[in-house]
C-alpha cells in the first residue's frame, strides 16, 4: 500500500493547483514531466514514494526531505530527477 502522508503531516505549506489537481501525478520511474514543486498535489506523492523508497515512516525524515526539496535547484525539474535527487541526499542524510 505504501506511506500515505496528509498536508497536516508536512513542515510547510504547499499552494493548491486545483485546476491541474486531477492531472496524473508521479507513480514511479520513468516518469520526465515536470515537477511542479509549488503545488501540494504534485509534493505529497512525490514524498511518499520516496518515503515507500526508504522504507521509513518518520516525520523527521519527511521534514528533513521537505527542506531538502525547498532548497533543490530549480533546474532539476523533472519528477524523475527530482526523485532521484531526494532519495541519493536522504540516502546520504540517513547514512
Amino acid at each position: 500500500m505504501g506511506i500515505k502522508i496528509k498536508p497536516s503531516d508536512l513542515k510547510f505549506k504547499y499552494p493548491r493547483d486545483t485546476v491541474n489537481r486531477d492531472k496524473p501525478k508521479f507513480t514511479g520511474k520513468p516518469d520526465p514531466e515536470p515537477f511542479n514543486r509549488d503545488d501540494l498535489y504534485e509534493v505529497i506523492p512525490m514524498l511518499e514514494a520516496v518515503m515507500d523508497a526508504l522504507g521509513s515512516d518518520d516525520g523527521m525524515v519527511l521534514h528533513a526531505m521537505e527542506d531538502i526539496l525547498n532548497e533543490m535547484p530549480r533546474f532539476i525539474e523533472k519528477r524523475e530527477e527530482v526523485f532521484d535527487c531526494l532519495l541519493c541526499a536522504m540516502r546520504d542524510l540517513l547514512a
